[in-house]
């Protein structure tokens, strides 16, 4: 036990601690040298498995970018103005120079930092677990695996970008960073990454989940970042949408929308999107990386493939890889999206140029929308209430590489219980909609015989969201769904792009 302190302590400094050296931003720590942290943590949570093989597994050192092998290269973003495809110079007040060649590489992998791949290794690799109780519970043939992103010290998988993009920021000598947040995982996890990094960070968190989370915000505020629910009154775009509706819930695009006109309006200050951007779905591969070594290990190849989306982060950080080995030949998995019920963006969207958030402040981008305009009803899985979703998810959909249902969420809430009680986990809201769609997958099983292997993501732990969990145990859930009269109003506000 006393190497594990040792291996903590190194996180402020190589002997004594010097969190109260630093005056310029307290409550911040930066590294003062390379972490190593010790190796053995992560073999155990891979035991979970039950297989020591996959204690061999290291932490991938390149990211894998989909684009390069897709028989056909997805549509550029446009300016919002001149409707031409968009130049890097236009997003330079945005994003660092590094992420911004990101977003538009055709490489097939890209390098991930040294130091980047020392603070991963505080939690990864993540285990690859086999759900025997739960197969046992369902009484299926399948073999059911999921791939836990929950040991990240967010308690979820936004650490993966997290970390390098507020990396490449600090490498600019950038000194702030502004995002938005839903259920609140992408602001913790980007509050801790400019803890480690000691960058000033400021959070606006979707009113619905900053009522419903409130630990959410406590875990960010400790980590040192600024919160404000959204719609808030420090921005003319919150201001012009508390005029029209003072009680609103918000929605991640009016988020999205105060964060980057405070961006926009400090040159000393970076806009960081947790979700929906290439460079963000390019630093998740390393789940689908992870799991494939993993797979491999078991002597296991999935027959399907089950993410939640909302912007699509998780689902693409596990689909890609595979979909990689499926263009080659070397497996054919379905692959398939789950997404809520109340916002279904690839099931009942349409696929156009839109806006990224609610002010129309972004590049359009070709996604499946159900338009910039369109607020979803707050359901309890706060990180899909996206109007659209990733582009190149919606292309890759739109290729017909991957399939996508929609679950409302008592179904999906039924089915983390079931999960719960037979794999001891509590998930999060957002991942209980691919656990829901794993059981129907199961189920289906048990009724023809067939002896699937499925792989599904789980995308963070529930332990900061048990509230909603006791509302579903005393009944208090039902289904929220959208109105078909209120997507076909906001769908007429989409741009006109030819």
């Amino acid at each position: 036990m006393a190497a594990t302190f040792h291996a903590v302590g190194s996180l402020a400094s190589s002997g004594t601690s010097n969190v109260g050296d630093n005056k310029q931003l307290p409550g911040r720590f930066s590294l003062k040298r390379t972490p190593r942290h010790l190796r053995f943590s992560n073999g155990y949570r891979t035991k979970a498995a039950s297989n020591p093989n996959l204690k061999s597994v290291e932490v991938p050192r390149q990211w894998y970018n989909l684009v390069a092998d897709l028989p056909v290269k997805p549509p550029p973003p446009l300016h919002s103005k001149t409707l031409e495809p968009l130049k890097p110079e236009d997003l330079s007040h945005l994003y660092a120079d590094e992420l911004i060649k990101q977003e538009t590489s055709t490489d097939r992998y890209i390098n991930i930092p040294d130091e980047v791949v020392d603070i991963y290794e505080l939690w990864r690799p993540t285990p690859l677990i086999r759900a025997k109780r739960l197969e046992k519970l369902l009484d299926t043939p399948a073999r059911i695996y999921y791939k836990y992103e929950g040991v990240s010290p967010s308690g979820s998988h936004k650490p993966n970008s997290a970390v390098p993009q507020v990396w490449y920021i600090v490498q600019e000598g950038v000194k702030n960073v502004v995002t938005e947040t839903g259920a609140g995982q992408w602001g913790c996890s980007l509050a801790f990454a400019c803890s480690i990094f000691g960058i000033g960070c400021e959070v606006w968190q979707v009113r619905a989940s900053y009522d419903q989370k409130p630990y959410r915000r406590i875990m960010m505020e400790t980590w040192g970042a600024k919160v404000h629910p959204s719609p808030s009154n420090i921005t003319d775009v919150g201001r012009k949408f508390l005029q029209v509706d003072p009680s609103s819930s918000g929605s991640l695009g009016i988020a999205i929308s105060e964060a980057t006109e405070i961006a926009t309006l400090n040159v000393d200050t970076r806009y960081c999107l947790g979700s929906v951007l290439n460079h963000v779905l390019l630093h998740q591969t390393v789940i689908g990386e992870e799991c494939l070594k993993q797979m491999e290990a078991l002597g296991e190849s999935p027959d399907v493939v089950i993410g939640c989306t909302g912007g699509g982060s998780n689902f693409a950080g596990l689909a890609f890889p595979f979909l990689r080995e499926k263009l080659a030949g070397k497996m054919n998995p379905v692959i398939r999206a789950a997404e809520p019920a109340a916002c279904p963006s690839l099931t009942k969207g349409v696929y156009a140029y839109d806006y990224g958030d609610t002010a129309g402040m972004t590049p359009l981008m070709k996604m499946h929308t159900l338009g910039h305009n369109f607020i979803p009803d707050p359901i309890h899985a706060g990180g899909l209430r996206y109007h659209g979703i990733a582009p190149l998810i919606s292309h890759v959909y739109n290729l017909g590489l991957l399939e996508a249902i929609s679950l409302p969420q008592t179904e999906c809430f039924r089915g983390a219980v079931q999960f719960a009680r037979s794999e001891g986990l509590i998930p999060a809201p957002e991942p209980t909609h691919a656990i829901a769609a794993t059981i129907r997958e199961a189920l289906r099983c048990r009724d023809t015989g067939e002896s699937k292997v499925i792989l599904t993501a789980m995308s963070g732990h529930g332990h900061f969201d048990l509230p909603v969990y006791e509302k579903y145990l005393q009944g208090g859930i039902r289904d929220l769904s959208f109105a078909k009269e209120k997507i076909q109003e906001s769908l007429t506000s989409i741009p006109q792009v030819a």
